[in-house]
């Protein structure tokens, strides 16, 4: 089991503790941000952006396009007045099963009664009869099975959730027994059933009206695949995003669910297909709300462990869910949330993503300035020389041209402590192979436009590669002139100069800090030092 080492001797760090943090140094993990009811004004979502939130998340399991499109716009709106880039992720509802509540009133529900669940969505939600949008829910469970229902899942908030044990099934509908006494608020309950595969398509016909027409419209950088479970999930979506002119468009593979196949006393466990899930995406969120109810408690973290310990090997973001749920009602974290972010940062994680806090709690602005000041803190205490030796052993030798190139220049930032890492780039890979890296300090990640042509148009390309970097730990891109991709010494100068003027007036180096550059001239990959002058 990988992660969770920090680099200084445990007196140094307890003398510290009560000592104020100051660094010139940009938070290098990323916050992913759910925009809704508590978070869509322009007002709320440029305090948003300057409180770190690199990605914006818009969750299409409830309300419609329209509504996120009037969010969207806002988020622009946002953007342009505090000059800050952000990325947009579409969320996809896949394979959920939900409650519906049309009438929007609180549903009370008692211990020791019982209810049920049926297809009928006809029938309007109570305390005795509970409406689901899936036809063969009666046909997926059995005596005995757990169902967990409610706004939050596994998190010690079990006043708006409620766990159900299964009593009998009589047609299409199913018997339920009430294990503990909760309030249901909301107009959707998410419906979850522990280790049971639910039999919907994982990119459902919902999904994929909103992607030809919301995604598409909106150019959008991520899609979130909800309920990922095999490698043909990704596949479909990559083929079905081409067909939409999203051909550029990247995929973050949502696991949620574990296989019912699997052996619980194994520790790979609900990593079956995982591997070959992380090989056909572009990233992996770990969404730890239904996982925390497939899985045993004592799992829970095993899996975290070893899913972020293989996004780092390959280098794909890895990114963590459902952290501090508490603040959706209240300013500060528990204990133990303030703990968990910290330790997924140690785990290596690349962001955090958060949910209902921003979405619909009282807090989002706050909740992201206190995630982001914890990450801040491990970062601080992150084993930095201990993952990159650990990645130079996954890779083995002989390393391939990048690889070698990456990690020599993450090298040489170590050993002349410079301040600042700038890469050229045009596609985002040299970033990206970089960051794999986990250097200590920022990516400057200079994103040269390319001219694409064809009989009717010239367009540049690079805006959206830049704003996918958002997602990536310690990379922070900047758009540049396609000038700089052309060969020549005043070129290279003027990209360089751009690069350190941004690094200054960021505060993120000062005069004799020294930068370690990497650029493509031609065919070769170079590396230098440059020290910075007045």
């Amino acid at each position: 089991m990988q992660g969770g080492h920090t680099a200084v001797e445990e007196p140094l760090r307890l003398s510290s503790v009560l000592t104020p943090t100051f660094s010139s140094k940009p938070l290098l993990t990323k916050i992913v941000g759910t925009l809704g009811p508590r978070s869509r004004s322009v007002e709320t979502i440029e305090a948003c952006l300057q409180a770190g939130m690199s990605v914006a998340r818009f969750d299409f399991s409830w309300l419609d396009g329209d509504y996120h499109q009037e969010t969207l716009e806002n988020l622009r709106v946002a953007v342009k007045n505090v000059k800050k880039l952000c990325a947009v992720m579409l969320d996809t509802m896949g394979a959920e099963v939900q409650v519906c509540n049309s009438t929007g009133n609180p549903i009370k529900l008692q211990a020791d009664n019982h209810v049920t669940i049926t297809p009928d969505v006809s029938k309007i939600p109570s305390a005795e009869v509970l409406p689901v949008n899936y036809d063969g829910f009666a046909e997926t469970v059995k005596k005995g099975d757990t169902i967990f229902l409610g706004q939050y899942l596994s998190t010690g908030i079990e006043s708006t959730s409620v766990w159900l044990e299964v009593l009998e099934t009589k047609d299409a509908e199913v018997i339920c027994l009430i294990k503990n006494s909760a309030t249901l608020t909301g107009s959707i309950f998410p419906v979850h059933i522990s280790q049971v595969r639910v039999k919907l398509p994982t990119l459902t016909e919902m999904d994929k009206q909103v992607i030809s027409n919301w995604g598409s419209h909106n150019k959008v950088e991520f899609v979130a695949l909800s309920y990922t479970r095999h490698v043909e999930d990704v596949r479909e979506l990559r083929a079905f995003l081409k067909t939409q002119n999203l051909d550029a468009t990247q995929i973050f593979a949502k696991v949620e669910t574990v296989e019912v196949n699997e052996h619980i006393d194994d520790c790979s466990y609900g990593l079956k297909h995982f591997d070959e899930i992380l090989q056909e995406a572009d990233g992996v969120i770990l969404s730890r709300g239904n996982l925390g109810v497939d899985l045993p408690p004592e799992k829970v973290f095993l899996f975290q462990k070893s899913a972020v310990h293989r996004c780092n090997m390959a280098g794909k973001p890895a990114i963590i869910t459902r952290v501090v749920d508490s603040m959706t009602e209240n300013l500060r974290p528990t204990r133990a949330e303030a703990t968990d972010v910290a330790n997924a940062v140690l785990d290596g994680a690349d962001g955090i993503l958060l949910g209902p806090e921003t979405l619909s709690g009282l807090y989002p602005i706050e909740a992201i300035q206190i995630v982001g000041k914890i990450c801040a803190e491990a970062e601080s205490v992150y084993n930095q020389s201990t993952h990159f030796k650990r990645i130079l052993k996954h890779v083995g030798e002989p390393m391939s041209h990048a690889e070698s190139v990456a990690s020599s220049v993450v090298r040489t930032a170590i050993k002349v402590n410079a301040a600042m890492i700038v890469a050229f780039t045009s596609t985002g890979g040299a970033p990206r192979l970089i960051a794999k890296y986990r250097p200590s300090v920022p990516v400057l990640a200079v994103v040269i436009p390319r001219l694409k042509t064809n009989p009717l148009k010239w367009t540049f390309t690079g805006a959206l590669q830049a704003r996918q970097l958002l997602s990536v730990r310690g990379v922070y891109p900047i758009l540049s002139s396609p000038t700089v991709a052309t060969s020549g010494g005043s070129s290279e100068d003027w990209g360089l100069k751009f690069a350190l003027n941004h690094g200054k007036s960021m505060g993120w180096i000062k005069h004799n800090d020294r930068v370690v550059v990497f650029q493509k001239i031609g065919d070769s990959s170079v590396a230098k030092i440059v020290e910075l002058q007045d």
